[in-house]
């Protein structure tokens, strides 16, 4: 499974101290620790402490390019951000993310096709969270439509069914998961997959276990990759497990550490 790490994000106190004060240390710290534990790319969200996020997911994208070549993840709901983020990265990139609103995709499909980036699509509209499978699945043909139509690579397309707490929508959950499913039969070749995988758990008191446990079956549904906390070793594990028992690689009694170390 392809791991984003989620970490380096300014609503996280630390991370949002280093933006305000330029400390380097503290993000590139953070990427390799999320690195060392299995992460493939890493998330990178100014939040809430950044005045300035036009210029400060520069100094965030130069400061890990310092330490790591992985890819990045710009994450903002602000095209000037996305574009001002992905002026500076190296290596392919990512752009989370769109919303299934048509003047949104006009806008970020050509944006990723100018700098070759991979596309995260919510599965979530103007009109608000989709209510069941159906809608979820009709955002997802609009997006697909659209990337087609704009000539961008499905292949690098993510589509996301938008994950919610299981105490507010436990009821949603069986129709999330058959979505990651029926995602992969809206093209030839098929869309990947993801969640933002700390949604589920959101406000409840099991947080790790219903993470993990969700993940685990969201993996047998088809999902493709998460946007998740690296750093929960028995989080990393059952996603790593879960890839051996689809046979994704091969199993040897250290398979746990050699993954780590690919």
């Amino acid at each position: 499974m392809f791991i984003i790490g989620e970490l380096i994000n300014g609503m996280y106190k630390d991370i949002g101290k280093a933006i305000q004060t330029k400390d380097k240390s503290i993000i590139q710290n953070k990427a390799l620790e999320q690195i060392k534990a299995g992460a493939d790319a890493l998330d990178v969200n100014c939040g809430p402490a950044s005045k300035d996020p036009i210029n400060d997911i520069q100094w965030l994208v130069n400061t890990i390019q310092e330490v790591t070549d992985k890819p990045l993840s710009i994450d903002s709901s602000r095209t000037q951000v996305i574009e001002s983020g992905l002026k500076v990265i190296k290596n392919k990139a990512i752009i989370n993310s769109v919303t299934a609103d048509q003047e949104k995709l006009d806008i970020l499909i050509p944006l990723a096709l100018k700098y070759n980036a991979r596309l995260i699509g919510l599965t979530i509209s103007k009109k608000g969270i989709p209510q069941n499978k159906d809608q979820r699945l009709e955002l997802a043909a609009m997006i697909v439509a659209s990337a087609q139509e704009k000539g961008f690579p499905v292949e690098d397309l993510f589509l996301d069914p938008i994950v919610m707490p299981v105490n507010v929508a436990q009821s949603q959950m069986k129709d999330i998961l058959e979505s990651l499913r029926e995602f992969k039969i809206i093209s030839d070749p098929a869309p990947m997959t993801v969640v933002g995988l700390s949604n589920v758990s959101q406000g409840t008191c099991q947080r790790g276990l219903i993470n993990k446990t969700f993940m685990i079956m969201a993996v047998g549904y088809g999902l493709d990759g998460a946007i998740l906390d690296p750093l929960d070793k028995d989080l990393m594990d059952g996603a790593i497990t879960s890839d051996l028992i689809l046979n994704k690689h091969i199993y040897c009694d250290s398979y746990l550490d050699a993954y780590r170390k690919k």
